[in-house]
């Protein structure tokens, strides 16, 4: 498993070993131990997966503390364009974002630590996305920003006009105005200590 950084140094890409023939290919697509060795201690409780048409955009979720969730993140058929903002008031990379184009091709994983806002785009004409979470889904936690918020300058590398949106991601509030995280409680050290 090659782990690549990223812009933003705790968002990482876990990027797996294809062996591949004639016949098809193999790859591991998680082992606790390399991926606890390169982000910490994480215990990933529930998975989940959605197929999407090209356009759609779901984003930018998170879940508020103390629900707060981490995921791992691929995309299993097609292509998505990734993206996860660092929401924690404080971090050197406030605000910024991270975005990847994870495909069935690449077998691409993207971490999206907690503190981190999260959405997708569907590249493709069609797309099937699966990830790990390291907390249940609390829908009275829910939250989420305006995916299109001119602070965060995200390029979604597909014209607006083919944007596909569910009404709550159209009614998001403004980046400035999400107040959850703090750096100094969601820095990487603290949530995800190191293994023994």
């Amino acid at each position: 498993m090659n782990i690549i950084p990223t812009n933003i140094p705790d968002v990482l890409i876990f990027e797996p070993k294809v062996f591949g023939d004639a016949r098809g290919y193999f790859f591991e697509s998680f082992r606790q131990d390399v991926f606890e060795k390169a982000v910490g201690k994480t215990h990933f409780i529930q998975d989940n997966q959605s197929k999407s048409s090209y356009g759609v955009l779901r984003g930018l979720h998170f879940q508020r503390p103390p629900y707060a969730q981490s995921k791992l993140v691929r995309c299993i058929q097609g292509e998505v364009l990734d993206v996860a903002v660092d929401i924690r008031i404080g971090s050197p990379t406030y605000g910024k974002h991270a975005a990847v184009r994870l495909s069935a091709e690449n077998h691409r994983q993207l971490w999206v630590p907690q503190g981190f806002a999260h959405g997708f785009v569907v590249l493709s004409e069609t797309a099937v996305f699966a990830y790990k979470c390291d907390n249940y889904y609390a829908p009275e936690y829910d939250a989420g920003m305006l995916w299109n918020d001119p602070l965060l300058e995200i390029d979604w590398l597909i014209p607006v006009k083919d944007i596909q949106l569910s009404e709550k991601d159209r009614k998001q509030p403004a980046f400035e105005s999400v107040q959850d995280y703090s750096y100094a409680e969601y820095k990487r050290e603290l949530r995800y200590p190191p293994v023994d």
